[in-house]
């Protein structure tokens, strides 16, 4: 059974910008939280369920969430706000960090 979020945003794939469905009576675009859902339509008009399964900062203090969607088997990073982010290279690298940081804090396997 899946928990239900707290908020629900709808991502256009184009330009990044959240279209801003909320759930729950949460009206404002604050910051994206753990288990936050974000629904990111693509170009093509599909449109795929995305859970927040990570939050990370850089040096800079700068805040990221990592999204992961079982249907499209695909992560995705957004900024604080649930903007995808432009810039592929600075979105692999905080995949990149989100990966090393999960591994490390994953229970070893005997």
């Amino acid at each position: 059974m899946r928990a239900t979020c707290a908020r629900r945003l709808i991502i256009d794939a184009q330009n990044g910008e959240a279209k801003g469905e909320v759930k729950d009576e949460v009206k404002d675009e604050g910051k994206v939280e753990l288990r936050d859902v974000l629904v990111i339509e693509t170009t093509e008009g599909q449109k795929y369920e995305f859970e927040v399964v990570g939050l990370v900062e850089d040096d800079e203090h700068n805040g990221f969430a990592v999204a992961y969607s079982e249907e499209a088997d695909e992560f995705v990073v957004t900024d604080e706000n649930g903007r995808l982010l432009e810039d592929d290279e600075l979105a692999q690298e905080i995949l990149d960090d989100f990966f090393v940081l999960a591994e490390e804090s994953s229970p070893e396997e005997n």
